[in-house]
């Protein structure tokens, strides 16, 4: 066990903005700079398979991720579960980044207080919240062709509903992955590391 607190990088934000791309690019980056090791954690990469079976058996569509029935039975137990692999890893002194959504835990200014959520009090949070403009989205949403966005395709102004503007708070910084440049991703950097 590390005597250093533990730390998480959460990449944040709505679907189609780059966040696993983004992160996986940096993750090098962090380790390199930090002198530490961290555990990746996609969301979808834990549950995504798991999830399609499951909403296979409740609805019929094995790609469904945003419909009512989803959010009612599914959602937030993929996100606890993700919260107890980060626990998890903390115990045996493993810092996380950690790649998800996670929209009403950063609204609920969970985040902000990871004791919230479960974790130890001391642990140094850092989120990058990845912007992207909802049309822009949309576009690489489409070119992804991941059947899991059909739902989100087929009700795009609902799903528009759920485009938050998250909060502002001194351990979230918002990342234009439009106007991604190489100054940008070094003052992303900076942030998630200080």
């Amino acid at each position: 066990m590390s005597d250093k607190p533990p730390r998480l990088i959460l990449f944040a934000g709505h679907a189609g903005t780059g966040k696993t791309s983004l992160a996986k690019k940096i993750l090098p980056q962090i380790t390199a700079r930090s002198g530490q090791q961290f555990f990746f954690l996609d969301k979808d990469t834990a549950y995504g398979a798991f999830s399609s079976h499951i909403m296979g058996l409740l609805t019929g569509d094995p790609n469904d991720r945003d419909s009512p029935t989803y959010l009612k039975h599914i959602r937030d137990l993929e996100y606890s579960g993700l919260l107890d692999i980060v626990r998890e890893n903390f115990e045996l002194g493993i810092n996380v980044v950690l790649v998800g959504p996670f929209t009403r835990e950063i609204m609920a200014g969970k985040f902000f207080q990871p004791a919230l959520l479960g974790l130890p009090a001391e642990t140094q949070c850092r989120i990058a919240w990845i912007d992207l403009d909802s049309e822009e989205a949309r576009r690489r949403i489409t070119k992804r062709a991941d059947p899991r966005d059909a739902w989100k395709l087929a009700h795009w102004e609902s799903y528009l509903q759920r485009r938050v503007e998250p909060p502002l708070h001194a351990s979230l910084y918002r990342f234009d992955n439009l106007q991604a440049t190489g100054t940008a991703e070094e003052q992303l950097l900076f942030h998630l590391l200080s």
